[in-house]
């Protein structure tokens, strides 16, 4: 063979070089369309999982997914499942699941915070057991509810008016089972019978039979010697209705 021209050994050369950056610019399109899953994907997939499954929490809820090992080299997947494990909660630290039931099936598991910002009522100093809470001794706080018991209260007028069964120390979150409804009629008081009906209300006195909680059911013996039941009040009134 004769000698090459230097001219043609240039533009040899320079067609090479355009051929590997474009090898290398379209590798990872390569890579997608040889059946390899897209790693973005299933984060996307588990983001939009946990946005749609935290609106209806009461606060504003943020979340940060976890590291997936880039190293994975999952079957493609056209719909891959997100879903959460059985005994898992979108709450705090927790883990998503994805899987994909196609002919080659895989699931991975992927690491998920979910922080929950609301309102909750804590105490506002320390209080005593036996103490009839009232509205000054409740402070709505802002606080992750991901790091409190599940069981705690939001509303403070399901606190207002109950006494505590054991003391609570100042900036405790209140909980149902640390309140009981004070009690309001005594065995053997003379209360104020409050009848009501459609458009009439009629008030006599009676003893009561048993003593009673704000809310619950006493039975009343009236003066003329009948036992009726009513729902116990403040102040010494038994409601009843007709």
């Amino acid at each position: 063979m004769g000698n090459i021209p230097d001219r043609s050994i240039l533009r040899i050369e320079r067609f090479f070089v355009a051929l590997l950056c474009l090898i290398f610019t379209f590798a990872p399109a390569m890579a997608s369309t040889t059946g390899i899953q897209d790693i973005n994907a299933i984060r996307k997939a588990v983001e939009t999982y946990v946005h749609q499954n935290t609106t209806g929490l009461p606060g504003q809820a943020t979340l940060t997914v976890g590291a997936i090992d880039p190293r994975l080299q999952l079957p493609a997947c056209n719909m891959p499942e997100v879903f959460l494990p059985t005994g898992s909660r979108l709450w705090g630290n927790t883990t998503v699941g994805v899987r994909c039931s196609s002919a080659t099936p895989w699931t991975i598991y992927v690491p998920v915070s979910v922080k929950v910002m609301t309102q909750i009522a804590v105490a506002a100093r320390p209080l005593a057991s036996g103490q009839t809470i009232g509205q000054a001794d409740i402070l709505m706080q802002n606080s992750d509810l991901s790091q409190q018991p599940s069981s705690i209260i939001l509303d403070p007028s399901q606190i207002v008016g109950r006494a505590l069964i054991s003391g609570a120390a100042s900036g405790q979150a209140f909980r149902p089972d640390m309140l009981r409804t004070p009690q309001v009629i005594q065995q053997g008081q003379t209360v104020k019978l409050m009848a009501k009906g459609s458009g009439f209300q009629v008030s006599s006195e009676g003893k009561a039979l048993a003593n009673a909680n704000l809310g619950q059911v006493v039975p009343v013996r009236t003066q003329s010697g009948q036992v009726i039941n009513g729902i116990a009040r403040e102040n010494g009134t038994v409601e009843v209705n007709f």
